[in-house]
This record gives C-alpha cells, sequence and structure tokens, in this order.
C-alpha cells in the first residue's frame, strides 16, 4: 500500500505569499497612517515588532506549554533562529527604509519578492550543495533564476502608472 504525499505545504506556502503579499502594502498604510513624516516609519516598526511578539513570542509559547514540550533548545538550533529572526526584522526595516526613500510598496515589494528567491537559491546551493556540484543543475533551473529577475524589473518598470495613494474623484477640479 502506498501512502498519498500530502500537499499540505503547498497551502501553507500560499498562505505565506498572500501574507507577505499585503504585508509591504499594509507596513506602508501604517507608517503613512502615524502622520509623523520624520519618525512615522519607525512607529509602525515598533508597531510590528509589537506584532510579531503577540504572534511569535507569546503564541508559540502558549501552545508549547499547553503541549507539555520541553523549552529546552541546542543551540545551534537556538542561534540559527535567533539569526533567522534577525534577517527577517533587518529585512522589514529595509522595507520601511525604502519607503522613506521615495519608494512606491509596489516597486519595493516587486524587488523585493522577486530578488529574495534569487538570494535564496544562491545561498541554499551555497550551504547544501548539489550531488554534482552546480554543474549537475539543469537549464530551467538558471532560466527561473533569470526570468524571477527579469519579472522582478518588469512588474517594477510597467506597474500601474498612477501615484501611491492618490485617489481622484468623480467630478472634483
Amino acid at each position: 500500500m502506498t501512502q498519498k504525499k500530502s500537499m499540505n505545504w503547498l497551502m501553507f506556502a500560499l498562505l505565506t505569499v498572500a501574507f507577505w503579499g499585503l504585508y509591504g502594502i499594509f507596513l506602508h498604510n501604517g507608517a503613512m497612517g502615524m502622520q509623523d513624516p520624520k519618525f512615522g516609519r519607525y512607529k509602525a516598526f515598533l508597531v510590528v515588532g509589537i506584532a510579531y511578539f503577540l504572534v511569535a513570542v507569546l503564541a508559540p509559547l502558549i501552545l508549547l506549554k499547553a503541549s507539555g514540550a520541553s523549552l529546552s533548545m541546542p543551540a545551534k538550533g537556538f542561534w540559527w533562529a535567533l539569526i533567522a529572526g534577525v534577517v527577517g526584522a533587518v529585512g522589514a526595516l529595509g522595507v520601511l527604509l525604502a519607503f522613506g526613500a521615495g519608494g512606491k510598496p509596489s516597486a519595493v515589494m516587486s524587488i523585493i519578492f522577486a530578488g529574495a528567491p534569487i538570494v535564496n537559491a544562491v545561498v541554499a546551493l551555497a550551504l547544501h550543495p548539489p550531488a554534482g556540484g552546480v554543474g549537475a543543475l539543469r537549464w530551467q533551473f538558471f532560466l527561473g533564476i533569470a526570468l524571477a529577475a527579469l519579472g522582478g524589473c518588469l512588474v517594477t518598470m510597467y506597474k500601474d502608472p498612477k501615484p501611491s495613494g492618490v485617489r481622484v474623484e468623480q467630478g472634483a477640479k
């Protein structure tokens, strides 16, 4: 009897696509909603940190305690997870700084979401090289890298030409 392979990972990946796809837009709206041109981005980042605390600290603590799991962690796992958190937080700060430097959410997020898979692929290959080395990779992999870069470039260059956040009311003079 063969065991059916679960596709739950795809559902969770698509959930992440949806939420991270909303992230930049909501973050920009939060920074603008602070109504503080000089420090609004930092205030929004502070609130993001509060959200991370609620979702990424309290929720797992409650789940671990409720399940009776031990809170002991091997040093290697702890440090890699901590580095991942720092990398994620610095990335979120980079999003806000890009907005503050004049980047529009549609352009900033297109570049990030096209570029991040390329960085991921390169670093993953460096940390876990395939058997036979990089030369063993199929041409489709390299085409995918090129298409990701081209896609990010095209989306950024040919996004909606209307300025972000500006609404034109019908009948307005």
